[in-house]
């Protein structure tokens, strides 16, 4: 009688088509405009303000007015020094993002700032609804 060895199972085939190299996924940053890079920029800071603010899904969990406050702040810097390098086209759905931004902090804040020492308005000025 022959001995015979068990037969190993296939390795299974990997499903879907083969993964994209990293490097022809990504774009040289040399090749981004600035607008496109400040707009991204500034998408970031008004996501991470609105999540600290609250307003995320998950809401209260997430809230932390000192952040949102540095966000803010700084999304107002960005905005206001770059808008006419990007354009009212860009810039103004920046602005009411901000602005928005703005009064959501003053109705989020258990003491409001006065008018014109909220968040970023030092660089718009005073904000109101």
């Amino acid at each position: 009688m022959s001995e015979q060895t068990p037969q190993q199972p296939a390795a299974p085939e990997t499903a879907g088509p083969a993964r994209p190299d990293f490097e022809t996924m990504t774009r040289d940053i040399s090749e981004v405009p600035a607008v496109e890079v400040i707009t991204t920029v500034a998408v970031h800071l008004m996501s991470s303000a609105a999540v600290n603010l609250g307003l995320a899904e998950g809401g209260e969990d997430h809230k932390d007015l000192d952040e949102a406050r540095k966000l803010i702040h700084a999304l107002a810097g960005l905005v206001t020094a770059s808008a006419t390098e990007i354009g009212s086209y860009h810039a103004a759905p920046l602005r009411d993002g901000l602005k928005s931004l703005q009064l959501a902090f003053r109705e989020a804040s258990v003491v409001p700032d006065e008018p014109g020492q909220g968040p970023g308005e030092k660089f718009t000025g005073p904000v109101y609804g």
